[in-house]
């Protein structure tokens, strides 16, 4: 059993004392009150290898990726615990359709990332939704998340940000439209609070990371001295649905 799986247990051991008697990926009987089974635990799409120092998406081999050479995320630093594919994708998503009960699994699955990533991190955070959005869901997946893990880390778990207007759904948007999408949606309305502390934002993934540049931007302009972010899943590249073709504005002239 490798380090990552070790610490995977001995985070469950330490800090899940619910009762579970099925894995939470294959839902097969356990036995040992794990939320994920032995098996689903090996086949999970770790984001364990070669990976952007900066952006920490999976590359083919160690080194900045080029999106982060060209253009690099607001956070100083962004880590996942797997890769956005598979059965890691699955949890995701049925985490943010109803499976609220699966934040203490994904939770497991962060703890020994954020220990070993972000010690230096004084506070945790999370991508607010609005008011509107949080009560047709239920709850808001990405503060169940930093709550659960600021208490394991023995660190405070801030609320100082508020999403002021919904924004149109992202799920083809490329980085640059997600941006101009939010601009706007978060204001800071406690300031003394983040003033002069390095913030770990929790989210569930980073698609473009649009969304973790906006909120970092508003941190660091409220006063924080660093803002980095950890998710659950990352999606391999930056601009996952393409950048759209340039359109010219006037038709060329013929000869």
């Amino acid at each position: 059993m490798n380090k990552l799986l070790q610490k995977f247990f001995a985070a469950v051991k330490k800090y899940d004392d619910t009762y579970n008697f099925t894995c939470d990926v294959c839902g097969r009987e356990v036995f040992g009150n794990e939320r994920v089974c032995t098996a689903c635990m090996k086949t999970l799409p770790w984001n364990n290898g070669a990976m952007c120092p900066f952006c920490g998406r999976k590359t083919e081999e160690p080194g900045a990726c080029l999106e982060c050479k060209e253009r690099p995320l607001v956070v100083s630093k962004a880590r996942s615990a797997f890769t956005h594919e598979g059965e890691a994708m699955k949890l995701v998503l049925r985490f943010k359709r109803g499976a609220k009960y699966l934040y203490r699994a994904l939770a497991n699955a962060l703890y020994p990332v954020a220990e070993r990533e972000f010690s230096e991190a004084e506070a945790l955070t999370f991508v607010p939704m609005t008011e509107k959005a949080e009560k047709k869901r239920g709850y808001n997946q990405s503060r169940l998340l930093a709550q659960e893990l600021a208490e394991r880390l023995q660190k405070p778990c801030l609320a100082p940000v508020i999403k002021q207007r919904e924004s149109a759904a992202q799920k083809t948007l490329t980085r640059s439209e997600r941006q101009t999408n939010l601009e706007g949606c978060f204001r800071v309305t406690d300031r003394a609070a983040v003033k002069g502390k390095r913030i770990l934002i929790i989210d569930d993934t980073m698609t473009t990371g649009a969304t973790s540049d906006e909120l970092a931007t508003r941190l660091k302009r409220a006063g924080a001295r660093e803002v980095f972010l950890l998710t659950v899943t990352s999606v391999q590249k930056r601009d996952p649905f393409g950048k759209k073709p340039k359109i010219p504005s006037k038709s060329p002239k013929l000869p």
